[in-house]
């Protein structure tokens, strides 16, 4: 049964306001309809394109936030942050982060993205990675966004040691997972 164009409007106005990040194409497959008739519908509410849903969701700015590193030193664009907790960045992976011969992302770009986002989310001036277990799980080729969401998972302030585990996704499909053993210089409670 075909929606309305006022309860498809309706409809792309909450999808787009839970998951900022949806491209185009997807809406349009979600709605079963063209992609010219999601800019159409997006233009009529108003409603900016992704790369401008992407830089409103950034302004939040995050350069204060993080102590460990600064934040231009941080693989992707970190789009939320809750220190000693969790962080979530975005990475447009472009033609220069591919393989030539066969298109698929050169792995040390999705490392690079999981390590500095578990860098980044420790709330201490340094933060250094000791030790880490990763897993590719599935090639990601030029023209993926991969999200990678940092969750502390454990801490030993004895040892100045954290635990954050790394998730990276492409269309909610897993294709990076890793834990970070992560030096802190100080403990819980230590001045800062």
């Amino acid at each position: 049964m075909r929606r309305t164009k006022k309860e498809r409007q309706r409809q792309l106005t909450e999808t787009i306001a839970e998951n900022p990040f949806v491209t185009d194409e997807q809406l349009a497959t979600e709605f079963q309809v063209s992609v010219q008739t999601i800019r159409l519908d997006r233009m009529e509410l108003s409603i900016p394109e992704l790369r401008e849903r992407i830089k409103d969701v950034a302004s939040k700015t995050y350069e204060n936030e993080v102590k460990s590193l600064p934040i231009d030193e941080v693989i992707g664009d970190i789009i939320d942050i809750e220190l000693d907790k969790r962080a979530l960045s975005i990475f447009d992976v472009k033609e220069e982060h591919v393989f030539q011969r066969n298109g698929i992302a050169r792995g040390h770009h999705l490392f690079a993205q999981a390590n500095s986002l578990a860098v980044a989310v420790i709330d201490d001036e340094l933060a250094l990675t000791v030790h880490s277990n990763i897993t590719f799980v599935k090639p990601v080729r030029a023209g993926d966004r991969v999200i990678t969401k940092a969750t502390v998972i454990g801490r030993d302030d004895e040892k100045h040691r954290t635990k954050v585990e790394v998730l990276s996704t492409v269309n909610g499909e897993t294709v990076f997972v890793g834990e970070f053993s992560m030096y802190r210089t100080k403990g819980e409670g230590e001045q800062q």
